[in-house]
């Protein structure tokens, strides 16, 4: 009968292992294979550029394995033939010839193999067997300092998380596929393009940035970038709202800043048409309160989930994010904001840069490995400040590290003029800038550049498309055609505002 109830004791620093062998079991290993692999490497070049991807020296079991392998990669590295003698001579320049058992045994490895055939297949299974001593040790380590007292819980969650994170990163490496089978997949992805009526990424409900875009693609990350006060979250809000509510698309919105009650509150006031200040007072009128309860509706049922974990790590959201896609098919993801994002305890570099090009690089890994594009709000820098004119940023205004633009497919801007007590447009018609922004696309990967003006409502913190229609005639025109709505019920929802009104539609 199995016994669980002696796992090992604080006391015993090597408890796992020693449960292990209690157990009869011995680590995960292949080292006939790895004597096959090395053989092969040495007597065909072919084999050596099949694996040299593959495998690391920390993958092989016995310690002279590594030893060899290290030699065939520093020959490698420098160009230099790999063969029987040349690995034999390394070896004795890195005085470890007799160490792995001098030549006799470089030869009897040769003599197992006649060539590098399956070497690729057999190099998968010794990387196999090492993840699963990888993963054995982790398990041992938890269980270790899960006893530990004095250690902090949420510290072993990050520290076990990374730890695993790092081996699915360091080790799963994906193949290079052919030119045929690619073309074959892209045929097949334009034909299901085809297919679908309208965009074909996810639309943010912004005509002209939809008209930019195609809509946000998978895969894609789009850092939205501005200085305090401009709206990025107001901006991300009324994406997030147009997303989930007008196009049922399931939206992650992961808020670092300001807690899921004042999100959902902005959002409220975005959706009924009540200025904030009131919602935060809680003083309505009757008619408001009947207002707030109608309208809230399609907030209520929309695919919209908000987390407001404060200090996120990079492999927290990870983790939260596949069970969001696995629990609820999440096609998009917001993050508000990237500068107050950790890479956890055990990955702290002590330079915010790095750890700033670390964030960036895993939010580009993970909207690849969902396939959703990922929207991450980002600071500037106060250069924007003391720059004369029209104080619109540019990308070296990017706050703490060049990785975000690297790393991003899409790098945009938000500017407000009315910010800076600009009361017109810098364009040729000086037309006046109140109560609009700008939406500044200066990076896109996969189309063309533009700066597109939108609606900035102040009093609901919401953003729209600037001159839906034209004139009132079209306006009308639409009413007279659209059976559903008639003028009554179009004012009353206040889905018509005179673009020379106050911010408030009612």
């Amino acid at each position: 009968m199995k016994s669980v109830t002696n796992l090992g004791s604080s006391n015993n620093p090597n408890s796992g292992s020693l449960y292990s062998l209690q157990k009869g079991k011995i680590p995960p290993q292949a080292v006939d294979l790895e004597e096959i692999v090395l053989g092969a490497m040495m007597i065909d070049k072919k084999g050596v550029d099949e694996v040299i991807d593959i495998l690391h020296s920390n993958v092989f079991y016995k310690d002279t394995h590594k030893a060899i392998f290290e030699a065939i990669i520093s020959l490698f590295e420098k160009q230099e033939p790999i063969d029987l003698k040349t690995v034999s001579y390394q070896l004795k320049k890195d005085s470890k010839l007799s160490f792995i058992g001098g030549d006799v045994y470089l030869i009897g490895l040769t003599q197992k193999v006649s060539s590098s055939a399956h070497i690729e297949f057999h190099s998968r299974i010794i990387l196999q067997k090492y993840i699963q001593r990888r993963l054995i040790e982790i398990s041992n380590e938890i269980i270790e300092n899960s006893y530990d007292e004095t250690s902090d819980v949420f510290d072993l969650l990050d520290a076990a998380e990374s730890k695993i994170y790092d081996i699915s990163q360091g080790n799963l490496k994906k193949n290079s596929q052919t030119a045929e089978s690619l073309v074959s997949l892209a045929k097949a992805k334009i034909e299901e393009i085809s297919k679908k009526e309208g965009l074909s990424g996810i639309p943010s409900g912004f005509h002209e940035i939809d008209k930019l875009t195609s809509g946000w693609q998978e895969s894609d990350l789009i850092i939205i970038a501005a200085r305090p006060g401009m709206g990025k979250t107001a901006f991300t809000l009324s994406m997030a709202r147009n997303i989930s509510v007008e196009n049922n698309i399931p939206v992650a919105f992961f808020s670092l800043e300001m807690s899921a009650i004042q999100l959902i509150t902005r959002l409220i006031s975005s959706e009924t048409g009540l200025n904030s200040e009131k919602l935060r007072t809680g003083k309505l009128e009757k008619f408001e309160w009947e207002q707030l309860n109608v309208k809230v509706s399609n907030l209520e049922s929309a695919p919209l989930y908000i987390d407001d974990t404060p200090s996120l790590s990079i492999f927290d959201l990870r983790a939260k994010a596949r069970r969001l896609s696995s629990q609820y098919g999440i096609k998009l993801i917001v993050l508000d904001y990237l500068q107050l994002m950790t890479v956890g305890s055990s990955q702290k570099t002590g330079n915010r840069e790095q750890e700033i090009s670390t964030i960036s690089r895993n939010l580009k890994a993970l909207s690849k490995e969902l396939e959703i594009p990922i929207i991450a709000l980002s600071q500037l820098s106060r250069a924007v400040e003391l720059r004369g004119g029209t104080k619109r940023p540019i990308l070296s205004d990017l706050r703490e590290s060049g990785a975000i633009e690297q790393d991003a497919d899409i790098v945009s801007f938000l500017y407000r003029p009315e910010y800076y007590k600009i009361d017109e447009w810098d364009d040729e018609d000086r037309t006046p800038s109140a109560g609009q922004a700008e939406f500044i696309v200066s990076k896109h990967r996969n189309g063309g550049l533009n700066s597109i003006k939108l609606k900035f409502i102040s009093s609901l913190g919401k953003f729209e498309n600037l001159n839906t229609f034209e004139n009132p005639f079209e306006f009308q025109s639409k009413i007279n055609n659209d059976t559903r709505i008639n003028p009554d019920q179009a004012f009353e929802s206040g889905s018509y505002r005179n673009e020379d009104s106050e911010d408030e539609p009612f």
